[in-house]
């Protein structure tokens, strides 16, 4: 199963390598305000789904352009280009991403950056890697020194979010070294994973934007939780991840300014 998600990956990223020459003629469409989707976007998608279903035609799908695809109790989740608006500005971070869930349990999770040939992988209790080379995720263990990765709530339907987030903002920002916002909660999430970030949060995020994501930083050896210290994130979509430590500490900065509504 693994395999198949990382050819999937890496055909889908073919794709998206390829289109990056010429984005200027690629078709775009609003889904809604701020939310784009491309043509590019469409083809990765079919790419990752026709090579899924060739392999285990009962599985379903959960796939963000195309929706629900029925099956039995093992689905895969599908990103075929988180940061499409990076990926339309020529801002070089964006990227694929496929998990497999079977019975609510992450069984596989494949994270593929095209441009910097970075291959992101982890299969339940093997552990994660990059590039076939494992990753563990940071020892930092105090916030002076730290590195947190986050994501604005920007659509129109997350503004109800927006002051809750930007008071936890304001208490991550003066208890920490520095706040990074790529536009992909999947690079973020791998970036964690292996080091380059120490923590990560972010609020309403959709399945396929971090199951992935997810399992790679729990098989680096990572903690994500939602921010009510639970494990719905993907139903809440709201997140907080990082070393042991450094989960417990993000936490205790961010838990204060948690909303009834981000609950």
């Amino acid at each position: 199963m693994l395999t198949i998600a990382i050819r999937a990956a890496r055909n889908a990223g073919d794709i998206i390598l390829r289109a990056s020459e010429h984005v200027s003629h690629i078709q775009v469409d609003n889904k809604e305000q701020h939310d784009f989707v491309t043509e590019i976007d469409r083809q990765a998608e079919q790419e990752i789904i026709k090579i899924i279903k060739t392999a285990f035609p009962e599985h379903a799908i959960l796939a963000e352009e195309s929706g629900q695809h029925a099956g039995n109790d093992y689905t895969w989740i599908i990103d075929p280009l988180d940061g499409t608006t990076n990926f339309l500005h020529g801002f070089p971070h964006y990227a694929v991403s496929i998990a497999l869930q079977h019975k609510n349990r992450l069984e596989v999770g494949v994270i593929y950056d095209p441009l910097r040939d970075e291959l992101f992988t982890a299969a339940r209790g093997e552990g994660a890697t990059l590039n076939s080379r494992r990753i563990r995720v940071t020892k930092q263990a105090n916030l002076a020194g730290a590195l947190i990765g986050t994501g604005f709530p920007f659509k129109v339907q997350q503004q109800k979010y927006l002051d809750a987030y930007l008071e936890m903002f304001k208490s991550v920002c003066i208890n920490t070294s520095g706040i990074r916002r790529t536009g992909s909660a999947a690079i973020d999430l791998a970036y964690l994973a292996m080091g380059r970030l120490d923590a990560f949060w972010e609020v309403d995020l959709k399945p396929w934007d971090i199951a992935a994501g997810i399992l790679i930083v729990k098989e680096a050896g990572g903690v994500v939780t939602d921010l009510a210290f639970n494990d719905q994130f993907l139903e809440s979509g709201n997140l907080i991840a990082g070393n042991p430590k450094m989960h417990q500490l993000m936490y205790q900065l961010i838990e204060p300014h948690v909303t009834d509504n981000l609950k």
